[in-house]
């Protein structure tokens, strides 16, 4: 009987230990290391920088190259299931823009993300997109979805997943739309100030 408590009470000592927190990350091709290999993709280098920094957090990346705010949406929940995440970082509406989908959509899928995430107990961070200036309003009003959503739904945000490397076409693929692996980098040292506030 003693030998079984014994047991019992070292089980339970340990398990807080071995149970690292999940951040969530739901994105497209620009968080699913398109083109490169996916050590190389920021959602990995998170990964090493918060073994770096001793934070009880794992990542799981799944971000599907192509993927749309609908798509993100059908498929939230049994992710949400599956990872019990603390933390959701939800990184969608490129695809979207780029297929000049209604925005008023967008907004309405964001919104749903960021609820359901919110409605498990985990934090959010929406991490929002810009388009080439040949868009026009449209544009404008793409960048200005994410920020009022965010906003609407008191979660954490940030403004453009691109800004450090923008305006630099050496840190492109060829394509000229997907980040190149020296770029990797850059787009976490942009996303770890948003980021870090939730690690709580």
């Amino acid at each position: 009987m003693r030998t079984a408590l014994l047991l019992l009470a070292l089980l339970f000592s340990t398990t807080p230990a071995l149970a690292a927190r999940t951040i969530l990350i739901f994105g497209d091709s620009l968080s699913a290391g398109y083109g490169i290999r996916p050590e190389q993709a920021w959602p990995s280098l998170l990964e090493k920088r918060l073994s770096e920094k001793r934070l009880d957090y794992s990542v799981a990346n799944v971000s599907i190259s192509g993927e749309t705010t609908a798509g993100g949406r059908a498929r939230l929940a049994e992710a949400l299931q599956r990872h019990k995440p603390a933390v959701v970082v939800i990184a969608l509406g490129a695809n979207d823009g780029l297929r000049g989908l209604p925005l008023a959509q967008m907004r309405d899928n964001l919104a749903a993300m960021l609820d359901a995430a919110q409605a498990t107990g985990a934090r959010t961070l929406l991490v929002g997109m810009h388009l080439p200036p040949n868009y026009g309003p449209y544009a404008v009003e793409f960048a200005k979805s994410f920020t009022d959503t965010a906003k609407r739904k008191k979660s954490a945000a940030l403004d453009f997943l691109l800004a450090p490397i923008a305006a630099n076409p050496a840190y492109f693929l060829a394509d000229g739309i997907h980040p190149t692996p020296e770029a990797q980098p850059l787009i976490l040292d942009h996303v770890w100030p948003g980021l870090q506030p939730l690690l709580k």
